[in-house]
């Protein structure tokens, strides 16, 4: 489920047609689980 809650959020500005991918987003964490590291600090859960 937390996989899914993670998924939800970081496609909203997707979704909103602000970027084209949920990583495009500046303060999305969704390039840590993805790339590596964003521009905000995070913890990454697994």
């Amino acid at each position: 489920m937390f996989e899914q809650r993670l998924d939800y959020l970081h496609n909203n500005p997707v979704d909103a047609g602000i970027v084209e991918k949920a990583e495009d987003y500046l303060y999305s964490s969704a390039k840590d689980y993805q790339e590596g590291k964003g521009l905000i600090e995070i913890d990454v859960l697994q």
